[in-house]
């Protein structure tokens, strides 16, 4: 039998002390009570627009609930495109405009174009660091990398197309056009037959961008603007000749005009079906020295025939998303065939990110980030994951689909 043994050294509960606590677990248990009959509402996960907004760096709060608060349904098939589990990621920040993400399946590693700091960045997917990766870039924009792993690049100050060989060497797929130099290429992408087929808008024709034109040009008629500061020797004397075409570089080095600038003014990013059989161009806004109306910021599709000539050009979106213009930009496709687009909505808060089209051209869903998009692409070992190119920082997003075709 045990003995009870008293601690004197404790002090004695007092009456008052015995009733201040009864009556504390009193209501205590009459809160449970009322808040089990009547459930307090609970705020969401904070957003792009919620008040503040969400913070997206590593000491940001978490944001997963079985379904990122920013990735948005349009439709119900886009449910079974995202990933409910997963939380779009800011990888980094740094850029002053990022854009032409390309993925290296071999080396595992994001390659991007930081326009105006005239660099390419890579993040390695191993340890996730992030280092130039090449300098100068010729103020690089797009970027891809083709079928046997060579990584195209569009260079605006140079005005041309090139690849970088496995060997480390450079090859000019493309300068110039009928005898005429580009004015400042912007996104390619290769077909399986072996060609590269690649935009050239005028936007690299300004000072932020690339190296405006020599004096009396389009982009710089008053000839105030001294395009050759700053610059290397050969920079700085060419004008703008050329409309704002879309361009197919057969494997034999010819180049030939496959849509003009009065089918899709501006041209901008541009992706195949997973077929082959669509052709998908975005059109962007006016650029420098455009005398014409420009392009309207919608997107633009075309049946790819077996030799090679498009045809049936259509709208395919407008991008009018509740009434906001989310211009497109950089286009890729998934293995379903639904089309993702970076979406530029300006001061439109909510509206800047991707759009995600089914075949049909249907809005299915949104991703929204608190920086305007530039581009995207499709990466990682199962090519699930959509890296995004946003303003000045790159994010990522599992989805539960996969990138068709390379880079």
């Amino acid at each position: 039998m045990q003995q009870c043994m008293i601690d004197e050294s404790r002090p004695a509960l007092s009456r008052r002390r015995l009733l201040q606590v009864a009556g504390a677990g009193a209501l205590a248990a009459a809160a449970d009570t009322a808040l089990a009959q009547a459930p307090a509402a609970r705020p969401g996960p904070p957003t792009t627009i919620t008040t503040p907004p969400r913070d997206f760096s590593r000491g940001g709060a978490p944001t997963t609930y079985f379904w990122d608060p920013d990735v948005l349904a349009v439709d119900p098939a886009f449910e079974g495109l995202a990933q409910p589990n997963a939380a779009i990621q800011r990888l980094w920040t740094g850029a002053l405009w990022a854009e032409g993400p390309a993925w290296n399946a071999q080396g595992r590693y994001l390659v991007w174009s930081d326009i105006p700091n005239n660099r390419q960045m890579r993040w390695l997917e191993d340890d996730g660091r992030v280092s130039v990766f090449r300098t100068p870039s010729g103020n690089s924009n797009g970027n891809s990398f083709d079928f046997q792993g060579r990584q195209l690049s569009c260079e605006h100050l140079n005005r041309r197309v090139v690849r970088y060989e496995l060997d480390g060497s450079v090859t000019i797929l493309a300068d110039k056009f009928d005898g005429k130099r580009l004015n400042s290429p912007n996104d390619i992408v290769q077909h399986p037959d072996g060609s590269y087929w690649f935009t050239d808008p005028p936007y690299g024709g300004q000072l932020y961008e690339g190296a405006p034109d020599a004096a009396g040009g389009p982009s710089n008629t008053s000839g105030k603007i001294n395009p050759r500061l700053g610059q290397p020797p050969e920079i700085g004397f060419y004008k703008r000749e050329l409309p704002t075409n879309c361009y197919r570089i057969d494997p034999s080095g010819r180049v030939d005009l496959v849509v003009t600038e009065q089918q899709v003014p501006d041209p901008n990013g541009l992706c195949f079906s997973p077929d082959y059989k669509k052709l998908y161009i975005a059109s962007t806004g006016k650029g420098p020295g455009d005398t014409g109306p420009g392009g309207k910021g919608d997107i633009h599709v075309f049946d790819v025939g077996t030799d090679n000539k498009l045809s049936n050009g259509k709208l395919f979106s407008d991008c009018m998303v509740d009434g906001v213009k989310c211009g497109p930009d950089g286009l890729r496709c998934d293995v379903q065939g639904n089309l993702w687009a970076s979406s530029n909505a300006g001061r439109a808060v909510g509206y800047n990110g991707v759009l995600c089209f089914n075949p049909e051209g249907k809005l299915i869903g949104r991703i929204r980030l608190p920086e305007v998009c530039g581009n995207v692409c499709f990466g990682g070992p199962k090519r699930n994951r959509l890296f995004m190119a946003a303003s000045q920082s790159i994010y990522a997003l599992y989805l539960g689909t996969q990138g068709a075709g390379p880079g």
